[in-house]
């Protein structure tokens, strides 16, 4: 990337954060509690109704609350339960969830010694996440990552979600910057590579399980290599 580049803004979720390792956990102990065990499919499933309701949400279709209970009423009758008509009853399922996914919450090994290389090396640093601000502040808090991101950004903050370039624009204009001077890293190829260059940032690709595609560059393993990607000028 070229030398211009001043700011370093981060996902959260899949980037530095591992949320589907406790989000699987808390589907495990959630299933168990209805008397059923977690499968492949059944977490499958799980991902997909919070992949569909939390961009519900996200576009002000629904409130917090409920994209939980929606996933709910989707799930539930997967492990054979009918899913409650009483939302007081849906809380209470969901709370169990919650309460196994907290208990698991954990960034990735590589996060803060990335968070801190990045800083050492002179860039500003930020977070802009696909979330609700109290849960995401919440999981940074915890996994101790909070006092290294900078200013986070969530998308209640904002009114919209990635991949809406109004969301990466704002949080440049919020940090100062100008989208070519910034760096967007994600493990999302659609919302964190090509949402960010469609709104004129450059971006870092962090395909962690070699899903993504391999021709993207710069595209890292793990956040070990974010700074030399940074730093490695675009090729000519």
């Amino acid at each position: 990337m070229h030398a211009s580049i001043t700011t370093v803004i981060f996902d959260l979720d899949g980037t530095l954060f591992d949320h589907q390792a406790s989000a699987a956990l808390g589907v495990a102990g959630l299933t168990e509690q209805l008397g059923a065990q977690s499968t492949a499919d059944l977490e499958a499933a799980w991902f997909a109704a919070e992949d569909r309701h939390v961009q519900s949400w996200a576009s002000g279709a629904c409130g917090w609350q409920e994209q939980r209970r929606r996933r709910l009423r989707d799930y539930l009758p997967l492990v054979g339960v009918e899913a409650p008509d009483d939302e007081a009853e849906l809380d209470r399922l969901f709370a169990v969830y919650l309460d196994c996914c907290q208990r698991s919450w954990s960034a990735f090994p590589d996060a803060a010694p990335a968070l801190r290389a990045v800083r050492a090396a002179g860039y500003q640093v930020a977070v802009l996440t696909n979330g609700q601000r109290q849960q995401q502040l919440a999981k940074l808090e915890r996994i101790a990552l909070l006092q290294l991101v900078g200013p986070v950004w969530a998308t209640d903050d904002l009114g919209v979600a990635k991949p809406d370039p109004k969301t990466y624009l704002t949080v440049c204009d919020h940090l100062g910057v100008s989208p070519s001077e910034t760096v967007y890293v994600g493990d999302n190829f659609a919302h964190d590579v090509e949402g960010a260059e469609g709104a004129g940032l450059r971006a870092a690709f962090l395909d962690r399980h070699d899903q993504g595609p391999t021709d993207y560059r710069p595209r890292i393993s793990s956040l070990r290599d974010l700074l030399q990607a940074i730093e490695t000028p675009a090729p000519s």
